[in-house]
């Protein structure tokens, strides 16, 4: 009998270790799996790791034994999909959650706290404070809440396990991925330390590894960038980053504007989307009402439409270059709007206690 015991007990103890073995398996393809895989014992990886230390300079053996701690987020690969189907986009459920009162209280703290590096950003680059203080605001809340991520495992899950369902960005994050080495050698930091969204962006402003490396700058010359607690340094980095991709100084973001009546004027204008083509001239030839500082604007100008769900009809603004250089941060005309209208509304307060 206690033979026959031990043995059912050892069959128990294979098959379980069998079970175990299958999920582990499945859990690299699964996104609802265990947070359970590391990235030690794929081959790929590891390949992976040995040429990006190559192209980089770095200790294959450092980059490797990081990149096994690496772990598959299942949370992650849900999280990067779209929006299910049907699901209409809406301005104005969109801009309440951002220009709404915790973010406008904790942006006027954050503008008194860090007037002077705001000043300092805006001659340096012609960024304007509420543009900076209105993207802080709709990416962390002012660094309340920047992601609890480990950055390497969400890069290494993008990297390797990208979902199906979508198009394939996976060669984009293992670009990141590399870049995050890239980082973590120039600033001495822990790639396993590192914190931030499902994405793999970092700190107050929310940047990528790449743009981290490329936009990143040293605001408060204290010698080293730090974007998560360094306010100095996130105002100067996101100036910077502005700048880099065309902002002009003293120009406006958008103008009001009144679409044309015709379907096919107004299908004219929408044409190339949120990239300014058209003059204030060819808007009125196509029937699109502007004001009087819009129709003596010089610049080229992007008819931008922002849908209202099913029960309401769209708004409208022209967007200049400054507009689309927001869009360069996050490609979205509702991300832009949200950042001008919060940076706006704090602006406006901070006035009106001025007085």
């Amino acid at each position: 009998m206690r033979t026959m015991l031990r043995f059912t007990s050892v069959l128990r103890f294979f098959a379980l270790a069998l079970l175990i073995n299958s999920a582990l398996a499945q859990a690299a393809k699964d996104d609802s799996a265990p947070d359970l895989i590391t990235y030690g014992q794929r081959e790929d990886v590891m390949r992976f790791g040995a040429e990006l230390a190559e192209r980089r300079g770095l200790d294959p053996a450092w980059v490797k034994s990081l990149l096994a701690e690496a772990r598959y987020v299942p949370s992650v690969a849900k999280f990067i999909m779209p929006p299910t189907n049907g699901t209409a986009k809406n301005w104005a459920a969109y801009r309440s959650r951002f220009v709404e009162p915790l973010r406008i209280r904790s942006g006027l703290t954050f503008w008194r706290d860090n007037e002077k590096w705001l000043q300092r950003a805006e001659e340096m680059y012609g960024v304007p404070p509420e543009i900076i203080v209105g993207v802080v605001g709709v990416e962390t809340i002012y660094g309340r809440q920047m992601g609890n991520f480990r950055v390497i495992d969400a890069l290494a899950t993008l990297s390797f396990d990208f979902p199906t369902g979508r198009k394939d960005r996976s060669a984009f994050f293992r670009d990141e991925l590399e870049q995050l080495f890239v980082l973590a050698r120039s600033e001495g930091t822990d790639p396993l330390k590192l914190k931030g969204s499902y994405a793999g962006a970092m700190g107050m402003g929310q940047f990528m590894p790449s743009s981290w490396n490329k936009y990143a700058v040293d605001f408060d010359g204290d010698g080293r960038v730090d974007l998560h607690t360094s306010a100095a340094d996130v105002i100067g980095s996101i100036a910077h980053y502005f700048a880099e991709f065309g902002w002009q100084r003293g120009m406006p973001t958008r103008f009001d504007v009144a679409v044309p009546v015709e379907a096919a004027d107004r299908a004219v204008l929408l044409g190339p989307d949120i990239l300014p083509t058209f003059t204030a001239q060819q808007f009125a030839e196509k029937g699109a009402g502007l004001p009087a500082a819009a129709r003596e604007f010089t610049g080229p100008l992007a008819l931008v439409e922002l849908q209202n769900g099913d029960a309401a009809p769209p708004s409208y603004v022209a967007g200049t270059s400054n507009f689309y250089a927001i869009t360069r941060y996050n490609w979205s005309s509702y991300y832009a709007m949200a950042v001008i209208d919060l940076g706006e509304a704090i602006a406006l307060i901070r006035k009106r206690l001025d007085r």
